[in-house]
């Protein structure tokens, strides 16, 4: 696991350090975590939770980073921590699932957007044909901005509560 930042930068101009994360984070996700809304709580989840406990922390940032990577990306200056955007990987890496948390200070300024396409990027890098992200049916957000990067949406067959949000990567040709 290298530990190098890579930038990125919004449509709003916001500056984006991002690294994987690790285990010495732990303590930086806990209060992460609070700075996140109980709504968008629900989304990550999928289902109403007050707090992150510290079993998911740990799982949060315990991970293997070949399958499952989290990336956490912090403000101009390596502060705060404004966002986690997590890949896991099938064991083939035929397909992907993403999931992208925020900060409630910093929504509604592009960072959804460019970390969905830093995902999608390091997916492609790792063969993945298929990049997903399971929704609730009243993540609006959410949902309409991945059908604007080109997923599709289905309602989930086994809960109608949740939409499966879809793209396939091998259509695409990396820049």
């Amino acid at each position: 696991m290298e530990n190098a930042f890579i930038q990125l930068q919004t449509r709003a101009g916001v500056e984006l350090n991002v690294r994987p994360v690790s285990v010495a984070d732990e303590p930086l996700l806990a209060e992460f975590f609070t700075h996140v809304t109980k709504e968008d709580l629900r989304f990550r989840y999928l289902v109403g939770i007050n707090h992150v406990s510290k079993e998911r922390i740990a799982e949060l940032a315990e991970i293997d980073h070949i399958h499952i990577e989290n990336y956490l990306a912090f403000g101009q200056g390596g502060k705060p921590l404004i966002a986690t955007a997590m890949l896991a990987c099938d064991p083939k890496f035929e397909r992907a699932e993403v999931a992208i948390t925020i900060r409630e200070d910093f929504k509604d300024l592009g960072i959804g957007w460019e970390l969905l396409s830093y995902l999608a990027k390091v997916a492609r890098e790792k063969g993945v044909k298929v990049l997903e992200s399971i929704e609730q049916r009243d993540n609006h957000a959410a949902i309409e901005l991945e059908m604007h990067m080109g997923f599709t949406a289905e309602v989930d067959p086994d809960d109608p509560t949740l939409i499966v949000v879809r793209k396939k990567l091998s259509e695409e040709v990396s820049p």
